[in-house]
């Protein structure tokens, strides 16, 4: 009864207990499918496939956000759970696993970070079980319309690889040796280049569009200019963001 009077009359109390349920259906399918290891390296099924993504079409009728391009919730710190096939993210992990055996390479996760509307997209990953890097795609965002956005590439960059030295196989431990030896007998200039990490321009090379399908202070599905969806969930919450009061469209 106090929910129903906070929430406001029945039908929308009603609705508000579809959406909880449409959500937490949607997060067990994610974790049934095998989460995202599976997703990148293609162990994923059809029949998880199309499982998600009849979920995902649930919930994304139950969006009780209606302006989410200009909504306080959109910024944070988001975690990638799912790629469709056509998914940038995607096509760049299978680049990875298909190149180089799991024992070589791996990725770890990756997330975005949303701010003044700026992205800041990172991809971790981990060589030989013992090298961590990292690679990070700055983007600016261009609010559209109320479920639109434009997203222009700005950078790319390729952190200098930290070594995780207890976790160094023991054949590694000589090669490793040298190439630390070698890096610090280079130019102070190229030194400091390396320890900066690889930069690349993107300003003017790379766009793309997409629209905001659902969002609440712990989801976000995105879907670009194919209907392929995304689906991210939250890590952290700016300090400044504010949870908005439930709406839904009639």
């Amino acid at each position: 009864m106090v929910q129903e009077t906070v929430l406001g009359s029945p039908s929308v109390y009603a609705r508000e207990m579809e959406r909880l349920s449409a959500k937490e259906s949607l997060v067990l399918a994610l974790k049934d499918a095998g989460g995202f290891e599976a997703l990148v390296t293609g162990k994923t099924t059809n029949m998880q496939r199309i499982d998600v993504n009849e979920r995902i079409t649930s919930l994304e009728r139950l969006n009780p956000t209606p302006r989410p391009t200009t909504s306080p919730c959109f910024e944070g710190r988001w975690n990638f759970e799912w790629f469709g096939s056509g998914s940038p993210g995607l096509l760049a992990a299978r680049v990875i696993f298909e190149r180089f055996p799991s024992t070589l390479a791996n990725l770890s996760r990756m997330e975005i970070l949303i701010k003044d509307a700026n992205a800041k997209a990172t991809a971790n990953i981990k060589l030989l079980n013992s090298i961590e890097s990292k690679i990070i795609l700055s983007s600016k965002l261009t609010v559209e319309g109320p479920l639109r956005l434009k997203e222009e590439y700005v950078e790319g960059m390729l952190e200098s690889p930290t070594v995780i030295e207890e976790a160094v196989p023991e054949q590694l431990k000589g090669a490793l040796g040298q190439a630390a030896t070698t890096l610090q007998q280079l130019p102070a200039l190229i030194k400091d280049t390396l320890a900066s990490g690889l930069r690349i321009p993107l300003s003017g090379s790379f766009e793309r569009f997409f629209m905001i399908s659902y969002l609440d202070e712990e989801i976000l599905i995105v879907r670009d200019t194919e209907g392929v969806p995304e689906v991210l969930t939250r890590i952290e919450t700016p300090s400044s963001t504010v949870v908005e009061t439930l709406e839904y469209d009639s």
